[in-house]
This record gives C-alpha cells, sequence and structure tokens, in this order.
C-alpha cells in the first residue's frame, strides 16, 4: 500500500512533536476506507483508530475542562466538550496542521474533494490520536491532544463560556414575546465539505435569523446566533 512517508510527513509529526511509530501504524491511520475499496488493497482503513482516538480525545477534553472549569456544572461541561471535539471543530484544526494532504484515498474520493472534506479530516485527526495512543501510551496520546488543541482552549479559558445562542435566544424569545423560537429545516445543500441543513428560526410567525451545519442541531445554533444579531446587536 502505498504511503508518503516522506519528508513532509515527517515534518508535520516531528511539528506535532510525535516520536516515530511503526509504519505499520501510521499507515493505517492515514488511510482512508475508499483506497481499499476502490484498490482491493488489503490491509485496514483508519476507521478503527478512528473510534479509539474519539475516546481519547474525549477523555482528555474532559479532564482539561473539569480541571480548568472547577465551578461550571456537568451539564455546561458537557455543552463545551461537545463544542470543542465536534466534527467542524477537529476539521478546521486537521486544516491547520495540513494533515488532509498526506491522507491516502481512492481516486475518486479525492476528486470529488475528499481532502478537505470535513469528516475525512476529523477522522483522521482522531485516527492519529488513536495512533500515538497504541503507539505511545496515554501520556503522549494526552500531550498530542493538548497540543493540537491549544488555540481553542486558550480562548475557553481566557474568554470564558460562550452563553448557549439557543438558550439565549429562548430567553429573548419569552421575555419579549412570551414564547419560543421555532425552528424549521428547509431543507439540505451539498459543499465540497459534504451535506449541511439549512435552518430558520421563527418567533411569533416572523423569521429572524438563517443558519447551515453538518447536523440539525449545528445548523439550529447558527440560526440562532443570526436572529441574536439583529436582536441583539450590541450584545457579543
Amino acid at each position: 500500500m502505498p504511503l508518503a512517508l516522506d519528508a513532509a510527513l515527517d515534518a508535520l509529526l516531528a511539528q506535532l512533536k510525535i516520536r516515530p511509530l511503526p509504519e505499520p501504524l501510521l499507515r493505517e491511520a492515514l488511510t482512508h476506507a475508499s483506497f481499499l475499496n476502490e484498490t482491493e488493497t488489503p490491509g485496514r482503513s483508519n476507521e478503527r483508530l478512528e473510534f479509539l482516538g474519539d475516546a481519547v480525545l474525549g477523555l482528555v477534553v474532559a479532564d482539561e475542562l473539569f480541571r480548568l472549569f472547577p465551578d461550571i456544572g456537568e451539564g455546561e461541561l458537557t455543552r463545551i466538550r461537545a463544542e470543542l471535539v465536534q466534527r467542524r471543530a477537529l476539521a478546521r484544526v486537521a486544516q491547520r496542521i495540513g494533515l488532509g494532504d498526506h491522507l491516502v484515498m481512492g481516486r475518486g474520493e479525492e476528486a470529488a474533494g475528499g481532502r478537505r472534506r470535513e469528516r475525512n479530516l476529523a477522522g483522521a485527526l482522531e485516527a492519529l490520536i488513536g495512533a500515538v495512543y497504541l503507539g505511545h501510551g496515554y501520556r503522549s496520546a494526552r500531550a498530542l491532544v493538548r497540543r493540537l488543541l491549544a488555540p481553542e482552549l486558550r480562548r475557553v479559558k481566557t474568554t470564558g463560556v460562550e452563553i448557549d445562542p439557543k438558550s439565549r435566544l429562548q430567553h429573548v424569545a419569552q421575555a419579549t414575546w412570551h414564547q419560543p423560537p421555532e425552528y424549521v429545516t428547509l431543507g439540505r445543500e451539498m459543499t465540497p465539505e459534504g451535506q449541511l441543513f439549512v435552518v430558520e428560526v421563527r418567533i411569533a410567525g416572523r423569521t429572524y435569523g438563517r443558519g447551515t451545519g453538518p447536523s440539525k442541531r449545528e445548523a439550529q445554533r447558527a440560526a440562532a446566533r443570526d436572529a441574536l444579531s439583529v436582536l441583539e446587536p450590541g450584545e457579543g
């Protein structure tokens, strides 16, 4: 199975302070399922390592947030963790380090924009974390996650916790119109990064915001932010 274990990849691993990994393990972490399906090459895709890395990532982020915010309750900690480890956030991290350039994938997937697709980037990042965990143990994996998410963790620490836009809009709507917002899914649209849901938020029959996202929940949050920018233009 070809894999560009070249100077650029070596530089990326060095930048991330990842000690050398066994070549088969690194190859697995960077191999998208489309390559195996298209070429009928024996081996494993990175899906199992993605599963493992997701669990390690969740634990590390939970531990970091538990220490950063000793006075925040379980529900809010869960929400912050979900924000930090959601697919879009992980894909941004993967893009920032150029991980997509090193993925091995089928020609069809690559032609369809697979190197920029959020689910591929996020999955590869989790797979890399899983590979480091298997190759070097939890302490090394934890150190890697801290380095990868350092900007996001710094932002959360310095600017505090963002109030959930849906909760804030619910409060505004109840205080002003004495009724909750209504979220209406208008449909879906395809982008090079994948499928996006399109949602409008209405209050008392009037549309105040619109948003898109990879899930209905994220699209609703985006619509709520858009509505708040209209209803509370001086806030945030």
